[in-house]
């Protein structure tokens, strides 16, 4: 007789009812504001009572490759304490919706590699596993789950399930984590901003658990991340005063999912028409009263540094950008393509007659790092051509060139040297306090 695992939090956390349930899910895929066509298989996503976050954990686990055949679910316990991770001994999990089979093979792997324990009564009580499981079953016409429920133990424990496993396309994650606890909602903002931010950049060295209940689960997928260079992606972020309307006291909850590679070349291989478009329409606004709102999904809202150049019968006719990722995305091409057309100091501003003459090229930059050398020559033969972008520093001097500028100039030295007279230094110069930094850029152009 199989063993079944009855629901828990059923007519509390979620609705018991199976029709309510089912047009409560079919009604968040209706209000979805996810346009990412991208099939992951690994996601972040929040475990409030599904009234509260049910649509960002709906668009989280429709991201997911419906090919995906087995789906671990890494979620914070709340109510029972232990060392190590738990995992399930029923073969189903019951819901409204009908019965989802455990994967007992990868358990019993989970069990013998990574010193997993059975611990039922830990499932009893618990929230934040059995609240996703509706949505896989909405979303899934055949899937098994591995429900892992983590305790005290280390991230790296998550990241390397998560390495052994991610290797077989059959395999999805989801991370069930929410975010910051009981703030305001203007402070909840700040702190929710914050955590996106480490996710993005994948720099989790000031990560606090008080970001997120799943800060485990979620220091594992991005600790992973960071070991294959993928990328996590946002897909929406709000809290709970959005249903509530309740601002003293909120739960935030936020969305991503993983990429095989970095944000920015995403950007390019889906955005690129879009982004072009974006600088357009900034340009022109100067010239024209237009209502109309420029739609982008959130990824623009992650902070990135751009260039704008914009060229004129093959001449250059402006070219203004930021070196260092300081705001969004979307706000940092908009306003380089506003300067770039109205305040580059070395070109009169663009007429109105001149706009549909304009070839507009955007360079989306990586974040710099520096070149550690011990004389100029180390520097010059670690320089590479095509590939670097190149910021000097040495005191109030600092010139920076793209990886376009390389066309031009390709021979090293002459690179080297040309960008020093940028900076207002002899080509001659150098010192024990001169610096450099290296970043990578991604370039799309209108054709």
């Amino acid at each position: 007789m199989d063993k079944i695992k009855q629901p828990s939090v059923a007519g509390t956390f979620y609705t018991n009812n199976a029709t309510e349930l089912k047009k409560q899910i079919e009604s968040f895929k209706k209000e979805s504001r996810n346009s990412y066509e991208y099939p992951t298989r690994a996601v972040i996503v929040p475990h409030a009572g599904l009234i509260y976050s049910g649509r960002l954990a709906y668009e989280g686990i429709s991201q997911l490759d419906k090919n995906i055949k087995n789906i671990f679910i890494f979620a914070p316990a709340h109510r029972v304490g232990f060392d190590g991770v738990a995992l399930s001994s029923f073969e189903y999990w019951l819901t409204p919706l009908g019965q989802i089979e455990i994967n007992q093979t990868i358990n019993q792997e989970l069990k013998e590699k990574f010193a997993a324990q059975f611990i039922d009564q830990a499932f009893e009580p618990e929230h934040s596993i059995e609240i996703q499981v509706p949505i896989i079953q909405y979303v899934f016409e055949n899937v098994k789950i591995i429900p892992v429920l983590v305790g005290k133990t280390d991230y790296t424990t998550i990241k390397q399930i998560i390495e052994t496993y991610y290797p077989d396309p059959n395999n999805g994650f989801v991370i069930s984590s929410d975010l910051s606890h009981f703030l305001t909602d203007e402070k909840a903002k700040q702190l929710d901003i914050t955590t996106a931010q480490m996710i993005e950049s994948g720099n989790l060295n000031n990560f606090k658990f008080e970001q997120a209940c799943g800060a485990l689960g979620i220091a594992g997928l991005v600790t992973f991340a960071n070991s294959k260079n993928y990328s996590l992606i946002r897909i929406d972020m709000n809290n709970s005063s959005a249903v509530t309307e309740d601002k003293t006291n909120v739960v935030g909850y936020g969305c991503w999912f993983l990429y095989e590679g970095q944000t920015n070349e995403f950007l390019k291989k889906y955005y690129s028409k879009s982004i072009i478009d974006i600088c357009k329409y900034s340009i022109k606004a100067q010239f024209e009263k237009n209502d109309v709102q420029i739609k982008y999904p959130q990824v623009f809202n992650q902070i990135g540094a751009s260039f704008v150049t914009l060229e004129k019968n093959n001449n250059l006719r402006g070219c203004i950008g930021s070196i260092i990722a300081h705001r969004s995305l979307i706000l940092d091409i908009v306003m380089n393509a506003k300067n770039s057309a109205f305040n580059d100091p070395r070109f009169n501003p663009v007429q109105k007659e001149e706009v549909e003459q304009l070839k507009i090229a955007v360079s989306i930059l990586s974040e710099p790092k520096q070149i550690k050398f011990t004389d100029e020559n180390d520097l010059l033969n670690q320089l590479r051509p095509n590939i670097d972008g190149i910021i000097i520093k040495d005191g109030n001097y600092q010139a920076v060139y793209l990886p376009s500028v390389w066309e031009q100039l390709p021979d090293k030295k002459e690179f080297l040297n040309t960008l020093k007279i940028k900076a207002g230094l002899n080509p001659n110069y150098f010192s024990k306090t001169f610096e450099a930094y290296r970043f990578e850029t991604v370039y799309i152009k209108e054709t």
